[in-house]
């Protein structure tokens, strides 16, 4: 289900002209396309999941590359609504874009989707617990805005799904300064054999004890094994959702 942010901003109830409904999507998505990119970057649209009255929402973006209607964001968000948790998927501005204009509008630098991020979890409507985080990308913006929001009591957790430790090949650069004084509880969901940080070396990086582990075995990036690992991607991806429910239920 597809539905605008709770809040309305400068007085905007009501869509404005220029804004259309795009049907021709993946599944069952319908999302707003924008014109007016300043007007986009003062609503959010979240894509919802799971049941109305659960206890626990989980705020996820997507990844650098794909949107949040992807096949691994739809199943996980499925998937995580099976597990009585409320999903609210949401799409940064240049993501958005690529709707209406096409073509691969690369991203900005993390940091400066921060505000969209927070902005975000301002306009959901009040939710009893709430865990924020994403796919790789979205889980890193959402870890730069961590601490802050949990010290404010706007947050209860954070969960990234494949973090982007180093890019693939580049082990020397590493984006974990923030997360060595981290006190949110967080959880990370990463594959053993994640080009972006696998197991062998993430065991050897300075975090924060606030961070706990969920191993997908044989995992890539998107937690998917080899086939001849014996192990299957939709078990992985099960496995992954219990760990964020079990991890959920302790905070």
């Amino acid at each position: 289900m597809l539905e605008r942010g709770n809040r309305a901003h400068d007085g905007l109830h009501d869509p404005p002209a220029c804004l259309t409904l795009s049907t021709a999507l993946p599944r069952t998505l319908q999302t707003y396309t924008v014109s007016n990119q300043q007007w986009a970057k003062t609503m959010t649209v979240f894509l919802y999941n799971g049941p109305e009255d659960a206890r626990v929402t989980c705020l996820l973006a997507h990844g650098a590359g794909a949107p949040m209607d992807s096949d691994f964001m739809n199943t996980m968000a499925d998937l995580l609504g099976e597990r009585h948790c409320r999903v609210a998927r949401i799409e940064f501005p240049y993501m958005a874009l690529r709707r209406t204009e096409g073509g691969r509008r690369p991203p900005p630098r993390a940091e400066r989707l921060t505000e969209a991020y927070k902005e975000a979890v301002g306009d959901l409507d009040n939710p009893e617990k709430l865990i924020i985080g994403g796919k790789s990308f979205g889980g890193r913006v959402a870890s730069m805005i961590a601490d802050e929001l949990h010290t404010a009591g706007q947050v209860a957790g954070l969960v990234c799904l494949g973090y982007p430790f180093h890019p693939p090949g580049k082990s020397d650069k590493l984006r974990t300064g923030h997360l060595r004084e981290l006190t949110c509880p967080t959880l990370i969901c990463q594959g053993t054999r994640d080009p972006f940080g696998g197991s062998a070396e993430i065991t050897a990086y300075d975090l924060s004890p606030a961070i706990r582990f969920h191993w997908a075995e044989d995992g890539d990036h998107d937690l998917a094994p080899r086939k001849s690992s014996g192990h299957t991607k939709a078990g992985n991806w099960r496995a992954a959702a219990d760990a964020i429910q079990d991890f959920a239920m302790q905070l």
